[in-house]
């Protein structure tokens, strides 16, 4: 049952039962081949676009759906029951469409936005470096004014969509004493001369997501290169981070839930001792907890997600939500191929590939103990009711 955050909830449920029909028909039966090959579905993507799937709270006069998180965390938890790299890309698309709505000019908007919702081009959000992960503020590539425009020199690494982009959004220092306050955001189109990419990454989990590195090698972009304010680039990351926690939260519910999934009919249909796995009451417990654990994750989800909504503080609780349902996801996939058994342990088995899967949520968009971090602080700004 989905909790109602506005008066009206027909919205929340066609936007749901939209996302949940696409992964089912669509996404699910591809997601074997998808992990195996570590292929890129271009044609996928571009019927996900068409359905609507891009974009979510990207304001309707700018080409997108035009809803708001709580929606946005709907669609990440369904895409991912079918396959979490498919909800991934909704997720980046999802980052730079923000950014491109809140910060961008008329002519960039014009110029990005259209073909990043429709798929007819791939983006790519590029902060971390070999020694920037968790820590943003250790970020390297610089950018520096020639006349009107920038020269851009550095590195990326682990950028999602690296091998495949048209084009990034890169966070670079435009002055070196400044801190935070030094770094700004340029578009960066990927044939630009002096953009290389390195080899793609092959990873344990998500497998059809394509990671990998990017160098820049005093690439020349003009004026209108620039995303927003000069020095505002750290600013606008972080701005759209709460947004990105609830994403990739929601996605660890949408793994989770298949588990579950594939948990309950197996235990319903396999049998052992004469009877079926479903009899056995401690089989039942692992089962009841995943269910519970699987709810109490959706329900922070879907409290930081009205909370960004409401424009309220939302900080701790998208932290809150994304490090309870990234360890809950790597916990609860861990009791799926418990269920299964052998059989969970062997490929071809979706909840061998869940398990795998998961682990990323612990990592990515800010680790665990980053999140803790944050939570701790606010805490002591706060105090124990935040």
């Amino acid at each position: 049952m989905i909790p109602i955050p506005r008066e009206d909830a027909s919205t929340y449920l066609q936007i749901r039962d939209t996302a949940r029909k696409f992964a089912d028909e669509a996404v699910r039966p591809l997601a074997e081949a998808l992990d195996r090959d570590e292929s890129f579905p271009r044609e996928l993507y571009r019927e996900m676009a068409s359905v609507g799937l891009f974009g979510i709270t990207v304001p309707a006069e700018h080409g997108g759906v035009g809803l708001d998180t709580y929606a946005y965390a709907i669609v990440m938890e369904e895409l991912s029951r079918g396959y979490a790299c498919v909800a991934d890309q909704c997720g980046v698309v999802e980052l730079i469409g923000t950014l491109l709505t809140r910060y961008g000019s008329d002519t960039q908007r014009a110029r990005w936005l259209p073909d990043a919702l429709s798929a007819a081009r791939f983006v790519s959000y590029c902060i971390s470096e070999p020694e920037a992960g968790s820590d943003v503020s250790g970020v390297k590539t610089t950018a520096v004014r020639v006349g009107d425009g920038w020269r851009l020199t550095g590195a990326k690494t682990w950028i999602h969509n690296a091998p495949v982009a048209d084009v990034g959004f890169v966070l670079a220092r435009t002055n070196l004493s400044a801190g935070n306050r030094g770094m700004s955001i340029f578009i960066v189109p990927f044939d630009a001369p002096g953009v290389s990419r390195g080899p793609k990454e092959h990873k344990m989990g998500q497998r059809a997501s394509q990671v990998g590195a990017l160098h820049f090698d005093d690439v020349a972009l003009g004026p209108d290169a620039l995303l927003g304010e000069e020095g505002r680039g750290f600013h606008m990351m972080m701005s759209v981070l709460e947004k990105g926690r609830v994403g990739i939260a929601a996605l660890a519910v949408g793994i989770a839930q298949a588990g579950l999934e594939a948990s309950l009919e197996y235990a319903r249909t396999r049998k052992q001792f004469g009877q079926p796995l479903a009899s056995f009451q401690g089989l039942q417990f692992m089962l009841a907890d995943m269910a519970k654990d699987i709810a109490a994750a959706r329900g922070l989800v879907h409290r930081a997600a009205v909370l960004i909504d409401n424009g309220e503080p939302a900080n701790a609780a998208a932290s809150m939500a994304k490090c309870f349902a990234g360890d809950m996801v790597v916990a609860q996939t861990a009791n799926a191929v418990q269920i299964f058994g052998g059989s969970g342990y062997i490929r071809g088995f979706e909840v061998e590939r869940l398990y795998r899967d998961a682990k990323i949520c612990q990592i990515y968009e800010g680790t665990q103990q980053i999140q803790r971090v944050v939570i701790a602080r606010e805490l002591m700004k706060n105090g124990a009711r935040t």
